[in-house]
């Protein structure tokens, strides 16, 4: 009964037929009937829809093979058909926009109009409706103008933008325009770091440096050690976007109080094919057997996780060692983690989310086995990451996961722990990620397991006895 109102609602219906439909995929990315290209030809309806069908083809045309089921590509050479879809898109979703907030509008002056009569309810639905209105309105449909926008205009270096297209058995999924910042710490040091009166920034794997080569002193009187320790704190002010600035820097470097040397071993099996889910598998139950549960099993991948979770759930439970797994029981992690803490001699596979910041002190975990080395994968944001960086992010990045997963092992002082990586490939330049004390020993599979029994059991070694 509000004419404002009821012609914003109209107007936004009016509006809302330029966004995507039901069944949307196969109108704007169908699949190929005779295979010679990876979509077939588009027959898309409204301008969203219109966008999208040329993002799939921007995005097919230019993708390698697809990388964990998802297609990328930069927004090089576009066609002017795709700017002129974006711009389309743009002024649909603009005509949306203001019939949104015409409504909102109508809404909220109801509120206001009839304060006195509204029942609480309704007075509650009305006003979740406008809130809502806006932020689809101001939230979604404002952020894909933006986007939209920076399509037509030379790139803006602080970003790196692309399209990505999901791909499943050969038919289009989600597609999306992705706009990140290359380094986002610029934004964390001017927004938050340099106006603060003061901040305190704690970290135990923020700082990255070479190995040293040499341990002999150079010309200018500093040791290696004192070159690669401050290499580690520029490399830390660059990661924090410090690097530069006219800030007062203050560092403090405090030794950890564990004794890593003496409660925990690194060992990198030599004479697995990392490759082979089969022999990974066989690796993994061998050294769950000789730890006698308690372990961690990380991968880089959730299929290879699955893969080597099928083949180890059957020998597991014949030897009485229960087994849970990230991205297959049907657990979010952070239960997952509450039971493999609870139950001591469990083990779990897992991949990032658990080997970042998770705490397991004790017996619980005293066993964590990676099945190759964490190096980033190379999509488009991580290699414009790596051109702002220099050659040595991509070592820096592994050795900051390293040093993360590690972490996770020893927790308290009366802790001790076994770290295997199963990648015989591991180069011997990323083994300074581990602590002073620990050096990493290289090995066949059977010594290995020996070596984890024989130190895991030996536990009176761990409290000097």
């Amino acid at each position: 009964d509000d004419g404002g109102a009821a012609d914003g609602l109209q107007t936004a219906r009016i509006a809302a037929a330029e966004l995507p439909g039901d069944g949307w995929r196969e109108r704007v990315a169908p699949r190929s009937e005779d295979g010679a290209a990876l979509f077939g030809e588009p027959f898309p309806v409204g301008a969203g829809e219109a966008f999208l069908a040329a993002a799939a083809r921007h995005t097919a045309a230019r993708s390698g093979a697809a990388r964990a089921g998802t297609l990328e590509a930069g927004l090089d050479e576009l066609a002017p058909a795709l700017v002129d879809a974006a711009t389309r898109l743009a002024e649909a979703l603009g005509g949306l926009q203001g019939a949104l907030k015409t409504l909102a509008a109508g809404l909220f002056a109801r509120l206001r109009d009839e304060a006195g009569e509204l029942e609480t309810a309704d007075r509650t639905r009305i006003d979740a409706a406008a809130r809502g209105l806006l932020w689809r309105a101001e939230g979604l449909a404002g952020v894909w103008r933006d986007m939209l926008a920076q399509l037509a205009v030379p790139p803006d270096e602080a970003f790196v933008m692309w399209f990505e297209v999901g791909v499943a058995k050969g038919a289009a999924g989600d597609i999306g325009l992705r706009r990140h910042y290359v380094n986002p710490a610029e934004r964390l040091a001017a927004d938050v770091l340099l106006p603060a009166g003061g901040a305190v920034i704690t970290s135990a794997t923020l700082r990255d440096a070479p190995a040293p080569r040499r341990t002999e002193s150079r010309a200018d009187g500093a040791s290696a050690d004192e070159t690669a320790a401050a290499a580690a704190w520029a490399s830390a002010e660059r990661r924090l976007g410090l690097a530069g600035s006219s800030a007062r820097i203050e560092r403090l470097d405090e030794p950890s109080p564990f004794d890593y040397g003496r409660l925990s071993r690194v060992l990198v099996v030599t004479d697995v094919n990392r490759d082979n889910p089969d022999q990974i598998a066989g690796a993994y139950r061998a050294l769950f057997a000789a730890s006698g549960g308690g372990g961690l099993g990380l991968f880089t991948a959730i299929a290879r996780l699955r893969a080597v979770h099928a083949r180890l759930i059957g020998p597991m439970a014949g030897a009485g060692l229960a087994l849970y797994a990230q991205h297959v029981d049907a657990m979010e992690t952070g239960a997952l983690l509450d039971v493999f803490r609870t139950e001591e001699d469990a083990c779990l596979l897992g991949t990032d989310a658990v080997r970042d910041g998770v705490d397991v002190p004790g017996r619980s975990l005293r066993l964590i086995v990676l099945d190759r080395t964490p190096w980033a994968r190379p999509d488009i944001l991580h290699k414009a990451r790596r051109a702002a960086f220099g050659s040595g992010y991509d070592d820096m990045i592994v050795r900051s996961r390293l040093k993360q997963a590690f972490g996770r092992l020893i927790r308290r002082a009366d802790d001790r722990g076994v770290f295997v990586m199963l990648d015989t490939r591991a180069p011997s330049r990323l083994m300074n990620a581990f602590p002073d004390g620990v050096a990493p020993e290289r090995m066949g599979l059977a010594e290995a397991c020996a070596e984890t029994a024989r130190f895991l059991g030996d536990g009176g070694a761990a409290r000097g006895e």
